[in-house]
C-alpha cells in the first residue's frame, strides 16, 4: 500500500445560525478555506415535479470576487462549466441523503458562496451544505410544517491526493492541491458508502495501490468531518 502522509484533515469549524434569514445557515471552514453556506425553503418544485408529491434539493455554487490571489469576475449572466459542475455535485450529494417523499412538494435551495478558497472548496461546501439543510429541515420540524426527519444519511465530502513523491496527503490546500498528481473528491456517508468518486491524474497515473490507500484513507479522515457535523447537530 502507498504511504499515507497526511491522515487527518485540516482543522474543521462548522459555525451554525450566522445567517438570520436563512432557514439554515453555516460558515465552514476547512482550514484557511472559508464558505458562507444558507440554505432556503420555497414552498413548491420545479415545474417539471408538481403533483408528484416529492421534494427537491438543489446547490449553487459561486466564489466571491477577493476569494483567491485575483479578483474573480462575478459570474453574472453566465457560469462557468467549472461552477455548473459543482452545482451539480452539491445538489446531487444533498439529495442522495433525503427522502424526497418525506419532504413533501417543497424545495431546498443551498447557496455556497466561497470567501476564502485555500482548496477543496467544492468538499467544503458539501460538507457545510449538509449541515445547513439538516438545520432547515429541523426548522421545519419545530414549526409543524414537517412531521417526519426526511434526512436517511449523513454524508460528507473529502479530497484526498497523491503528490510527487507518492505519498497520500488528506484534505488538500491550495499549494498541494496544485503539486499532486492525483486529486481525488470522495462524497460518503457516515455509515461508510460512496455517494460520488471523482478523481484526476494531473501528471503520473496513479496506480491500483495508491487508489486503495486514497480510499483508506478518505474513509478514516472523513471520520473527522463527521464529528465536526455531529458537534453542530447532534447524533442523527
Amino acid at each position: 500500500m502507498a504511504k499515507i502522509k497526511r491522515l487527518n484533515p485540516r482543522n474543521i469549524v462548522f459555525t451554525p445560525s450566522v445567517n438570520p434569514y436563512a432557514a439554515g445557515s453555516v460558515l465552514a471552514e476547512f482550514g484557511n478555506t472559508k464558505i458562507h453556506i444558507t440554505a432556503t425553503v420555497e414552498e413548491s418544485v420545479p415545474g417539471w415535479m408538481k403533483n408528484q408529491g416529492r421534494g427537491w434539493v438543489t446547490g449553487e455554487y459561486n466564489m466571491l470576487p477577493c476569494a483567491t490571489h485575483d479578483r474573480n469576475r462575478r459570474e453574472r449572466s453566465k457560469i462557468s462549466g467549472r461552477t455548473q459542475e459543482i452545482q451539480r455535485l452539491i445538489g446531487r450529494s444533498l439529495r442522495s441523503a433525503v427522502d424526497l417523499e418525506k419532504l413533501g412538494e417543497r424545495s431546498i435551495i443551498i447557496d455556497c458562496d466561497v470567501l476564502v478558497a485555500d482548496g477543496g472548496t467544492r468538499t467544503a461546501s458539501i460538507s457545510g451544505a449538509f449541515v445547513a439543510l439538516s438545520l432547515a429541515v429541523k426548522k421545519l420540524q419545530s414549526t409543524g410544517d414537517l412531521k417526519v426527519n426526511p434526512i436517511k444519511e449523513v454524508i460528507a465530502a473529502l479530497s484526498v491526493g497523491v503528490n510527487s513523491d507518492g505519498e497520500i496527503i488528506a484534505d488538500l490546500n491550495y499549494e498541494e492541491d496544485s503539486s499532486c498528481e492525483t486529486d481525488m473528491n470522495f462524497v460518503m456517508t457516515k455509515s461508510g458508502e460512496f455517494v460520488e468518486v471523482q478523481g484526476t491524474a494531473e501528471g503520473k497515473p496513479f496506480n491500483p495501490d495508491q487508489f486503495k490507500s486514497m480510499i483508506e484513507c478518505a474513509s478514516e479522515a472523513m471520520k473527522k468531518v463527521f464529528e465536526a457535523q455531529e458537534k453542530v447537530l447532534g447524533e442523527m
